[in-house]
């Protein structure tokens, strides 16, 4: 299938004045296309660093980063922001909406940064609503919606450049169990139409429903291991 990601030694360092803060210490991971991972991990672990490193956000002090095929490891800002809006959906815990923009227009954002027409844009932003279920709230505002919908918006406004992976990080975290499961179910259904889905999250049982389960501890992976469940109710499914 190929690797979409490849981290290879990866290190990233910050610094306090004097002090070195080592947030990845030689992290080194392949990610399959169309694979389904969460990124688990205590607070500190270096999850938010990894999740900015592969999603273009930052760049790592030494290690390589090829994704899709290209060397994304010291690109300037601009060519990163580039990559980021061709092949990286985001998808964040508060959503991130503006609140004057209507849900339509909060989709069409991504496109007005890659050049595309305002009639295509309106097409496209109305059909990534209704793969969300949101076709019959397109005129509504963030404040006229409630915060299941919202995320459906964030992550239809993510999937709206055709972008190779969904980058979650954390995205039912302010959000109530029945709520939270509905959005699991969205992500999961984006994830069979064919997206690489990584998802950031530290509640175990939203983990549960990826393929793989990477858990970080102190800047380093300390297990990597394959969904059995997941897998096998994957593999039923195809006979």
């Amino acid at each position: 299938m190929g690797n979409v990601i490849s981290l290879d030694k990866i290190v990233k360092n910050y610094y306090v004045g004097t002090v070195v803060v080592k947030a990845l210490r030689s992290v080194s991971v392949q990610i399959d296309k169309n694979q389904y991972v969460a990124i688990m991990g205590p607070s500190g672990s270096g999850k938010s660093t990894l999740m900015n490193l592969v999603g273009c956000l930052d760049t790592p002090t030494s290690g390589k980063y090829i994704l899709n095929g290209t060397d994304v490891s010291k690109m300037e800002d601009n060519k990163l922001a580039e990559i980021r809006n061709q092949e990286i959906g985001f998808v964040f815990q508060t959503f991130n909406l503006l609140p004057r923009y209507s849900a339509l227009e909060n989709v069409m954002l991504p496109m007005v940064y890659s050049g595309v027409a305002k009639a295509d844009r309106v097409i496209r932003a109305k059909e990534v609503l209704e793969s969300v279920g949101l076709s019959d709230r397109i005129t509504h505002k963030p404040n006229e919606l409630s915060g299941g919908q919202r995320q459906r918006v964030a992550m239809a406004r993510a999937l709206v450049n055709h972008p190779s992976i969904i980058l979650a990080d954390e995205p039912t975290g302010n959000l109530d169990s029945k709520t939270s499961n509905d959005i699991m179910d969205v992500i999961g259904q984006i994830h069979e139409r064919g997206n690489t889905v990584i998802l950031v999250t530290h509640e175990e049982d939203i983990a549960l429903r990826a393929n793989r389960i990477i858990r970080l501890f102190d800047g380093m992976v300390d297990s990597d291991t394959m969904n059995k469940k997941v897998e096998e109710v994957k593999s039923d499914s195809q006979k």
